[in-house]
């Protein structure tokens, strides 16, 4: 996914050189190697906080930093949260970046009631932080970080791509440095999701919300030439999360990563009692760890720029493949893996 390169030559010399102590440097970073590197993007909505929390259960993913899009939360708001979450996690020494707050072109927003919960967390519990974020915004931080040759990097980028949009265009040939985005957003053979409970009203029923936040953003990082991995509303729609799901995550999670995600659910019930919740990115960050739970093929994808479908993820038919699309997911295996993350 993201491991660092350059090991073999130099690896051979480290034994015939050090003998035994040379063994025990290379047996360390061959481990290393084994921690997946990862820069999360995120907009740090409730599903965001689930999908963190299940990659900070995990041994194998290192993650370097976390950068905050204006999205569900507000990015300070946003930011503040996933430093507690940090804290809880034990991991205090990933650096948090604030990005701007508003996206690249026009004004497109989540609906406020959203925004507050995502602000708020009511019924959430997490210790307080000393921490701030990092001064340098997610974006310079970005451009820095993938002008950094031969370090390559994966992404999960789960929010609208505002922040990865202002980096490619700081500095466009970094896109060498990024192995692979993983990202969550867009509809390409299913309808969009901006009408879903009724609190938003719009002509627009292609977009995802991602994607309609800021569609520059997205027609940029699509067009940069990086690899793309695309976990639209095609495969989320077929992992649902509903009221027998809530209640065997809530009898079966023990670590306090697992209660987190538990109050998290719990909060989002009414959505999950009215069938329109699933498992967004929690879903792309499973498949970042286990691609199979989606199944994916190449597809020329466009972002539409203009009204009544901005935000569209349209496939062009006769264009060449700039991103895998994953076109169907595996809800038993995805459950399995996820619940498998939060239990002692």
């Amino acid at each position: 996914m993201h491991r660092p390169r350059a090991l073999g030559a130099c690896a051979a010399s480290l034994i015939v050189f050090t003998g035994l102590f040379g063994l025990a440097v290379i047996s360390s970073v061959a481990r290393a190697r084994d921690n997946r590197a990862l820069i999360i993007d995120t907009d740090a909505g409730s599903d965001d906080l689930m999908a963190i929390a299940f990659l900070l259960s995990r041994d194998d993913i290192h993650i370097e930093a976390i950068t905050v899009a204006n999205g569900l939360a507000h990015v300070r708001a946003g930011a503040t949260n996933l430093l507690r979450l940090l804290e809880l996690s034990g991991k205090k020494n990933i650096p948090v970046y604030v990005g701007r707050e508003q996206p690249l072109r026009g004004s497109a927003a989540f609906p406020e009631e959203w925004r507050k919960v995502s602000d708020m967390l009511p019924g959430v519990e997490l210790p307080a932080t000393s921490r701030a974020p990092e001064p340098q915004s997610a974006a310079e931080y970005l451009a820095a970080r993938l002008r950094e040759p031969g370090v390559q990097v994966q992404i999960l980028a789960l929010g609208p791509l505002t922040n990865l949009a202002q980096a490619l265009q700081r500095a466009p040939s970094s896109v060498r440095t990024i192995e692979e985005i993983v990202m969550m957003g867009g509809a390409v053979r299913v309808p969009g999701n901006l009408g879903d409970g009724g609190y938003f009203h719009t002509d627009n029923k292609t977009a995802e919300w991602n994607m309609f936040v800021d569609p520059l953003a997205a027609k940029i990082v699509f067009n940069s030439g990086a690899k793309i991995r695309l976990i639209p509303l095609d495969a989320t729609n077929k992992v649902p999360i509903d009221a027998s799901f809530l209640r065997e995550f809530e009898s079966r999670a023990r670590t306090p990563l697992g209660r987190f995600v538990a109050q998290i659910l719990e909060g989002d019930r009414k959505f999950i009692e009215q069938g329109i919740y699933s498992a967004w990115d929690p879903l792309a960050a499973v498949a970042l760890v286990h691609p199979p739970v989606v199944r994916t093929r190449p597809l020329a994808i466009e972002i539409r720029q203009q009204s009544p479908e901005e935000g569209r993820t349209t496939e062009i038919t006769a264009g060449r493949p700039n991103a895998k699309v994953a076109l169907d997911a595996n809800a038993t295996l995805f459950k399995e893996i996820f619940f498998r993350a939060f239990v002692d």
